[in-house]
């Protein structure tokens, strides 16, 4: 493709239409006039929404994704246990695990799903297994998810949800983060949604919920004293963020039919190309479309390589693939690798992510699918 058919085009782009800038505006000032800037109404309404869109009893907000993972681990006490994780996902996923005191222990994907699989889950338990971490992938909630709730249960295990990717999306009408004792968001801005920095914690087990409370307010007994029953963190979610968030709750809907309709597109493009194929959705669930993830029918030679002469060429960024180097390879993990993770290794070195965004045009869909074509017929 000539440089002159370039169409600069991000692999995200945070949306936040001018009405929902004023009203965030208005409400930072309105909290900077009263002081009251964390732990107040804003964050509570945050919490009450999410609870609204998830069908969940229970909603605690934080300050991160990451620390919406590790305030249940310590909960479910999960100190020198085993917790069976999967290799396919972000640092925060493992990190949480080791944080809480855990080990985690690194499980294989499904490449129909990119998730984890009950068949996988089963290899890898151990005598010191307390539970499992189950992540949602590119926005996609797996068709087994049931399947490994189930499996969990007959198991003896608790079922904790990394929904960091997952914010609407649902599988036969059940939300991401529902499927266990209790699931977890991130609002850092990449995501669907945004609060800035941000998390939340969703639970129908009022052990969880009221101890998460004490956990993100440096284990305090009640906001106004000090006195500490939990070995606990600054892990508050700020008014302005909950402001972010509230107003990016409000929009999820119109966000969701925008991603949906690029989405769409991809997939109908896609669907019979030669030269490899996209992440199929459940004929039953609902995706986000977090990430639009392609995978090559060959691997790269190298991929990186292929990703930066790509952007050269037509202007389109190939980023954020979920994810390029599985845990179990990271130097920082090494004390837990597990073994042979030959899928994962393979399916992480080989897909990429087409961008997607809310304000993304067809005119640049369309220019992402022609140079992907062109890029992979030559």
């Amino acid at each position: 493709m000539s440089n002159q058919n370039k169409m600069n085009i991000p692999p995200v782009k945070a949306y936040f239409p001018e009405e929902d800038r004023k009203w965030v505006t208005t409400k930072i000032d309105e909290m900077l006039q009263s002081g009251m800037l964390t732990l107040s109404t804003l964050g509570k309404e945050f919490e009450k929404e999410v609870c609204q869109l998830t069908g969940a009893q229970y909603a605690v907000a934080v300050n991160s994704g990451t620390s919406a993972i590790e305030i249940p681990l310590r909960i479910l006490d999960v100190a020198g246990k085993d917790v069976l994780v999967p290799t396919n996902t972000f640092f925060a996923t493992g990190a949480a695990v080791v944080h809480a005191g855990g080990n985690p222990v690194f499980v294989d994907m499904n490449p129909e799903t990119f998730a984890i699989s009950p068949e996988n889950l089963g290899k890898k338990l151990t005598p010191k297994t307390v539970g499992v971490v189950l992540v949602h992938i590119a926005g996609l909630v797996s068709y087994q998810t049931p399947e490994i709730a189930d499996w969990c249960k007959k198991k003896g295990l608790w079922l904790l949800e990394d929904a960091a990717h997952a914010h609407g999306s649902t599988y036969k009408g059940k939300h991401a983060g529902t499927f266990g004792i209790a699931g977890t968001f991130s609002f850092y801005p990449t995501k669907v949604i945004t609060s800035g920095e941000g998390g939340v914690i969703i639970t129908n087990d009022k052990k969880i919920f009221e101890e998460a409370q004490l956990y993100r307010d440096q284990g305090k007994t009640s906001f106004l004293t000090n006195t500490h029953g939990k070995m606990g963190y600054n892990w508050r979610l700020s008014e302005p963020h909950a402001a972010i968030g509230l107003v990016q709750l409000r929009r999820l809907k119109e966000i969701l039919a925008k991603r949906a309709k690029i989405g769409s597109f991809y997939n109908e493009e896609l669907k019979n190309v030669s030269f490899g194929k996209p992440l199929s959705i459940p004929q039953e669930g609902f995706t986000n479309y977090y990430k639009y993830i392609f995978t090559p029918d060959k691997p790269f030679t190298d991929r990186a390589a292929f990703k930066k002469s790509f952007k050269e060429k037509t202007g389109v960024s190939l980023t954020g693939e979920v994810y390029e180097l599985p845990l179990h390879k990271q130097p920082v993990f090494q004390k837990w690798t597990g073994g042979n993770l030959a899928v994962a290794e393979d399916l992480c070195a080989k897909h990429i992510c087409l961008p997607i965004f809310p304000s993304m045009t067809m005119d640049e869909a369309k220019h992402v699918i022609a140079s992907l074509k062109e890029a992979f017929h030559g």
